[in-house]
């Protein structure tokens, strides 16, 4: 019976070095391999040129590269791509590119399906197949990033953990792929323009402090109000307010970096003064800004977007507290591809 074939980018350097070694060859050969499967993000053995014709014959042998395809590119009206990403056993991810006048955007799924249970997303309708590979992470990035030159004329600026997913529940392949994306062996992009963004599971936003990231934390809220957010996100029972409202402060302590909160407002859940009220108060534990998004409906249920008037209400009551927010309209909508509506269609 065949054996199966380990990935190889599941080796570290150092373990590739030693393979060669092993097997009678330069340890230098693990260096040239190493650059070939990160920052020239090659998907076959046979690109590698600047190794023997043996070699790679031998590398064929031993491993595969479980790589994505982008099985199709959708292209929305107002620029949007999105791609759904075919993984080595046939799972489908999506990821989408976010262009603006001055950036480009990638947000990358972490998981096939979620391990959540947030009623107004459609992705969380899929139950969680399997977490994702740091090589399957760092392939969207690479994916987005060339379609950004060719459609723009720009490399990524900015890559948003806002896919499929919830990146905390995959916690060491998301951080070996970002490990990856921020390394000059790598992507060489800076952890700065990177932002993960959780629902609040709060023990591993405490783990990140003390693992002392440098990249940005977003949490998604929608309510301030207990009761509203457990209906709104039933699996929040098991992260309640006042463990998340711990958890953030010692993130910020930690690492000094302020924490964004993404809140979406639907008409009849949370568009009322107290939960206003209890979003300036939550936002006043650490510092923050407020992202406030457009819904974008996944079907005729309980949850539909709220009135301008709403919105306004929230504009202004965070602002007379000095609270930064924005309002974050959607991109994609016509493909499927805004906020809560990854869900593999295809």
């Amino acid at each position: 019976m065949e054996i199966e074939k380990k990935d190889i980018r599941s080796l570290t350097k150092q373990q590739l070095r030693d393979f060669f070694v092993a097997n009678g060859d330069k340890a230098f050969r693990g260096n040239q391999v190493y650059e070939w499967l990160w920052s020239k993000a090659s998907h076959s053995f046979e690109d590698m040129t600047n190794v023997s014709k043996e070699t790679r014959t031998m590398l064929e042998n031993n491993f595969v590269i479980n790589h994505i395809k982008v099985d199709t590119m959708q292209r929305s009206e107002d620029g949007t791509v999105k791609n759904a990403v075919r993984l080595h056993d046939n799972l489908i991810v999506e990821s989408v590119l976010i262009p603006t006048e001055t950036r480009t955007t990638a947000c990358v799924s972490s998981q096939v399906g979620c391990s959540l249970d947030c009623n107004f997303c459609a992705t969380a309708r899929l139950k969680r197949m399997r977490n994702l590979e740091p090589g399957e992470i760092y392939d969207q990035v690479v994916a987005i990033d060339r379609e950004s030159r060719l459609y723009y004329n720009r490399p990524l600026s900015n890559i948003v953990f806002m896919g499929m997913g919830e990146p905390l529940m995959n916690y060491n392949n998301v951080m070996k792929a970002i490990d990856m994306i921020t390394s000059d062996e790598g992507l060489g992009m800076s952890p700065k323009r990177i932002t993960v963004s959780t629902s609040g599971v709060s023990k591993m936003i405490k783990k990140m402090a003390d693992d002392e990231v440098k990249f940005k934390l977003a949490v998604s809220l929608h309510s301030a109000i207990e009761e509203t957010r457990n209906h709104i996100m039933p699996f929040t029972k098991n992260f309640q307010l006042p463990e998340l409202r711990e958890a953030l402060e010692y993130w910020y302590r930690k690492t000094k970096s302020k924490v964004t909160y993404e809140y979406v407002v639907w008409k009849g859940i949370n568009d009322d003064k107290a939960s206003i009220d209890a979003l300036v108060k939550f936002c006043k534990y650490v510092p923050c800004k407020v992202n406030l998004i457009e819904y974008n409906p996944i079907d005729d249920g309980e949850f539909q977007q709220a009135s301008d008037e709403a919105i306004d209400n929230y504009i202004k009551a965070l602002g007379k507290n000095d609270i930064v927010a924005k309002v974050r309209r959607s991109r994609g909508k016509d493909i499927d591809a805004a906020c809560g509506q990854l869900a593999n269609k295809s």
